[in-house]
């Protein structure tokens, strides 16, 4: 509110245009100006938000929380929060949305919060023989100048990470994939099982 007295005065001062005084503020021209208006007409007090203390207009009845949790406490108690949603969206016409569902179950102690995943990606300690797990992978890109995308099909040792294949293909596919593998047991030989 300082601030705006401030901005104000500069602005009454034409030292300031509105849309300069608007950009101070953090707000556009035409609300400098609601601003403004509030001010002459309320003082201080029409700069108040005036949200604060009311309900939302959105925010969901009482009587239709209770009853939500009441169909999930009697009929079904186990359901995943997805299923049970769905089922409250076909059969009664459910208007709100999962989140909001599953908010109000946490909330109520009726659903418990999901185990954290782990990371994508975990690290695990190399093989401790040479040839035990190869791995393959294609990377699209252009790789050659005025040639266009291909993919570059690697075969790798696991234990070392030596490449015992790699070579562009059009698209990495089953053939791809069998020519990799005749690469590797041509010039490693086929590992005994």
């Amino acid at each position: 509110m300082q601030k705006f007295g401030e901005v104000l005065s500069r602005w009454e001062r034409k030292e300031l245009s509105a849309q300069e005084a608007g950009e101070i503020l953090g707000c556009s021209e035409r609300q400098f100006r609601r601003y403004r208006q509030r001010y002459e007409e309320d003082g201080l007090a029409g700069l108040m938000d005036r949200r604060l203390g009311k309900a939302s207009v959105k925010r969901v009845p009482v009587d239709k929380i209770a009853w939500m949790l009441g169909q999930y406490r009697t009929h079904h108690m186990g359901w995943n929060v997805k299923h049970f949603h769905e089922h409250l969206q076909r059969q009664y016409g459910f208007e709100w949305g999962y989140t909001w569902t599953k908010t109000q179950l946490h909330a109520a102690g009726l659903v418990g919060r999901s185990a954290r995943r782990g990371p994508h990606l975990r690290k695990r300690p190399r093989k401790p023989c040479i040839g035990m797990m190869l791995h393959q992978d294609a990377s699209r890109f252009a790789w050659l100048e005025g040639a266009g995308d291909l993919d570059l099909v690697v075969t790798l040792d696991d234990a070392t990470g030596e490449i015992y294949s790699a070579f562009l293909v059009e698209e990495e596919g089953t053939v791809s994939t069998l020519r990799a593998l005749l690469e590797v047991f041509t010039a490693k030989g086929r590992r005994a099982a």
